[in-house]
C-alpha cells in the first residue's frame, strides 16, 4: 500500500503537538516586519506578535510561503518514504498559498502530489487535514481521504467574537473614526467563514453579549446534531477561552475538544483577544 504524506500550511491553526501526532507537516506563513521575515508559529507566536505591534504601532504584512518552501517540504516527505503527497491549503479566496503549493507541485512533475484548496481556514481547514490523515492511517485511498475531508468541510462551522477593532483600524480595514466610535460603544464584531473568506457576520455590543451570541449561532448551526469535533479558538487569550468553554460545552456537549491558537498568519488580521469556536457536526 502506498504511503501518502499529508502537508498543510500554518493557517490551519493546528496545534504543533497534534500535527506531530498525526505526522502532518505545516509549511509556515511568512510574517514580515520591515526587512525581517519570520516563520509563523516556528519563529513568532501571538504574544510576541502583538507585543511588537503595540510597541512599533504598525502591523506587519503576511505572505504565502514561497514555492521553494513547499518544494522542500515535498522533497523531505519523499525522502522519508512517502510515495505520494496530499497537501491542503488555506482558501484561495484568502491567500495565494494554494497557488504557491501548485507551483511547487509543477516543479516536481514526476512525483504524485495532489494539492487541495480547502476553501476554508483556521481549524475548519485543520479538521479537514486531520480527517484526511486519519483516513489514510486507516488504509483509505487518497481519493477516499479527499472525499472524507470534503464531507467534513461541509459539516464544519466557525464563529468567533473580536475583542477589539484596534488592529482592524491599523490595517485600514475599518476607518480610525469608525473604530473609535465602535470602541466607545463596545461593539464586538462576530466573524464566520463564508464563501471561503473570513467575514463579519454581526456587530454586538459588549464582550459578554458577543460571546453569548457566538454560542447561540453555534447552536443554530448545529441544528440538534451531535458534535464530532470541536476547537476553542483564541488569539493570545487562553484564559478567556477557558472561561468560554463551560458556555459552549453546556450548549453543545463534546468529548472531543481542543484549544487552538489562531496563529500570527491569521491573527494579525483579527487582533488580540479573539475567542471563538470551530466544530464539526455528526452526520
Amino acid at each position: 500500500m502506498p504511503r501518502i504524506a499529508v502537508i498543510t500550511d500554518t493557517d490551519s491553526s493546528l496545534p504543533l503537538d497534534l500535527a506531530q501526532k498525526h505526522n502532518i507537516v505545516q509549511v509556515p506563513i511568512i510574517v514580515q516586519f520591515g526587512d525581517e521575515s519570520l516563520r509563523d508559529i516556528y519563529e513568532i507566536e501571538d504574544k510576541t506578535l502583538f507585543h511588537r505591534i503595540d510597541k512599533e504601532k504598525k502591523l506587519p504584512t503576511t505572505s504565502a510561503p514561497a514555492p521553494g518552501q513547499f518544494v522542500e517540504a515535498y522533497k523531505q516527505a519523499f525522502e522519508k518514504g512517502a510515495d505520494s503527497i496530499l497537501c491542503y491549503t488555506i482558501s484561495s479566496e484568502m491567500s495565494s498559498v494554494y497557488q504557491s503549493a501548485m507551483s511547487a507541485r509543477d516543479m516536481l512533475p514526476d512525483r504524485d502530489i495532489t494539492v487541495i484548496d480547502s476553501q476554508t481556514l483556521c481549524m475548519a481547514q485543520g479538521f479537514m487535514v486531520l480527517t484526511a490523515a486519519d483516513a489514510l492511517a486507516k488504509g483509505a485511498s487518497k481519493e477516499d481521504a479527499i472525499a472524507a475531508a470534503e464531507d467534513v468541510r461541509q459539516r464544519t462551522h466557525l464563529f468567533a467574537a473580536l475583542s477589539t477593532l484596534k488592529y482592524l483600524a491599523m490595517s485600514g480595514r475599518v476607518g480610525h473614526l469608525a473604530a473609535g466610535i465602535a470602541g466607545l460603544l463596545e461593539i464586538k464584531p462576530i466573524l464566520t467563514v463564508s464563501a471561503g473568506r473570513l467575514q463579519m457576520l454581526e456587530r454586538i455590543r459588549t464582550q459578554r453579549k458577543s460571546r453569548a451570541r457566538v454560542v447561540e449561532l453555534a447552536v443554530e448551526a448545529a441544528a440538534g446534531r451531535k458534535i464530532e469535533r470541536m476547537a476553542l479558538l483564541h488569539v493570545s487569550a487562553s484564559e478567556a477561552a477557558r472561561d468560554f468553554e463551560p458556555m459552549i460545552r453546556q450548549a453543545l456537549p463534546s468529548s472531543n475538544l481542543i484549544y487552538a491558537a489562531m496563529n500570527p498568519g491569521l491573527s494579525v488580521h483579527t487582533g488580540l483577544g479573539l475567542v471563538g469556536v470551530v466544530f464539526t457536526t455528526e452526520k
